[in-house]
């Protein structure tokens, strides 16, 4: 997930897609001018949610040299020095991150977490990335900021609704790219995956704790 979340960062940001269409439909003589795109080698990348994810997300960031912002408010502060991120207010990271990648849970307190108000506190050409859950953007507030030029780009790997009608208007957008919440769809992640379900599964049947549980306090 965090290749994944990596490759939707370049692709948007060196405008990827489009000149692949461009090459499809007719490849005309680019001039200096055309497909510009933006730097991501000591660019700065905003993670929201410093979990497992986001933490992999940096270190492959920190490979392009990028300075790295976090914000997580349960991420003790030693996990965020171990991968070069460091820990700061959510405006803060919104105004200084060139690009900002989402990695938290859905819940009461992040549901909507990019609205209108923080969309438009964002640094103006950002790009925003999203493999976590869809309804941590309101959709219809980053079609606005897109549309208008507040924001360089988006690229999402989750949507709300999932799936997204053909018809809207983010789509026909082109500083956007959807995918459809395929980030986990690699050869060994679906392998793994399987293997995790499958182990839960026997151990539970034997009245064992679950070796993979999402919330092991339960056995407490």
């Amino acid at each position: 997930m965090a290749d994944f979340a990596f490759l939707l960062l370049l692709t948007i940001a060196r405008r990827l897609l489009e000149g692949v269409d461009h090459v499809r439909t007719g490849w005309k003589i680019v001039g200096p001018t055309m497909f510009l795109g933006q730097d991501v080698g000591a660019a700065t990348l905003g993670i929201v949610g410093l979990g497992r994810i986001g933490q992999a997300v940096a270190r492959r960031a920190a490979g392009f040299d990028m300075r790295i912002l976090a914000f997580d408010p349960y991420c003790p502060p030693d996990v965020a020095r171990e991968v070069k991120a460091h820990l700061v207010p959510f405006g803060e990271l919104l105004g200084q991150a060139d690009f900002v990648s989402l990695h938290s849970p859905l819940n009461d307190e992040t549901r909507h977490l990019f609205n209108g108000d923080t969309l438009a506190r964002m640094k103006p050409g950002a790009i925003l990335i999203n493999t976590s859950r869809g309804s941590l953007i309101d959709q219809h507030a980053l079609t606005d900021a897109l549309g208008r030029g507040r924001l360089a780009g988006a690229a999402l790997d989750v949507t709300d609704p999932e799936p997204m009608p053909p018809d809207d208007p983010l789509l026909a957008l082109p500083n956007v790219v959807v995918t459809p919440h395929m980030s986990s769809a690699s050869v060994r992640a679906r392998d793994r995956m399987a293997v995790i379900a499958a182990e839960n599964l026997l151990a539970g049947l034997r009245g064992e704790c679950l070796p993979h549980c999402v919330n092991p306090q339960v056995y407490r």
